[in-house]
């Protein structure tokens, strides 16, 4: 309900930006395993490479583990009694106006959705799923590995002109 709400508010001018102008970029994520991760630290290298800002979000799972502690990161604990997920490191993200906004999993996560919904990103970027195009202004149909998904992403937002 907060997420549908957020992406009726947001009235974030939404477009996309030539890549080669674009100066600032976020990315946000699940913690998966230590090959998403390392795949993740590739995908940012070779956006930096590229002369991008790159900022980063990830969601820590229970159990999960943070490999090397290099971002920032939200927990489910983060989320409050009435369901409101308020933290310095998420307030930042949401609240920062990214010109791409990729989110690299391949299965949706809730709180990661109302951090889409709630974003100031121009130009929010994620896996194809019909029924989360409220969420996207760009969708990558990808159904191979995370590290295909992100090269995928990276294919075509860096030939948007």
């Amino acid at each position: 309900m907060r997420t549908e709400t957020a992406l009726k508010k947001n009235k974030t001018l939404r477009a996309s930006k030539p890549y080669k102008k674009a100066g600032s970029v976020g990315i946000i994520f699940s913690v998966e395993d230590k090959q998403k991760h390392l795949d993740v630290k590739e995908f940012i290298h070779q956006l930096e490479k590229d002369g991008k800002k790159v900022t980063v979000l990830e969601y820590l799972p229970l159990k999960k583990e943070n490999y090397e502690f290099k971002f920032d990161f939200f927990t489910i604990e983060d989320l409050s009694f009435w369901g409101k997920l308020e933290t310095p490191a998420t307030d930042k993200f949401i609240e920062t106006p990214f010109d791409y906004l990729f989110y690299l999993d391949k299965e949706s996560n809730p709180l990661v959705l109302n951090l889409l919904a709630r974003s100031k990103a121009q130009c929010r970027v994620g896996r194809y799923n019909e029924d989360e195009s409220q969420f996207y202004e760009l969708m990558i149909e990808q159904n191979g590995t995370n590290k295909g998904l992100m090269e995928t992403m990276y294919n075509y937002t860096s030939q948007l002109r």
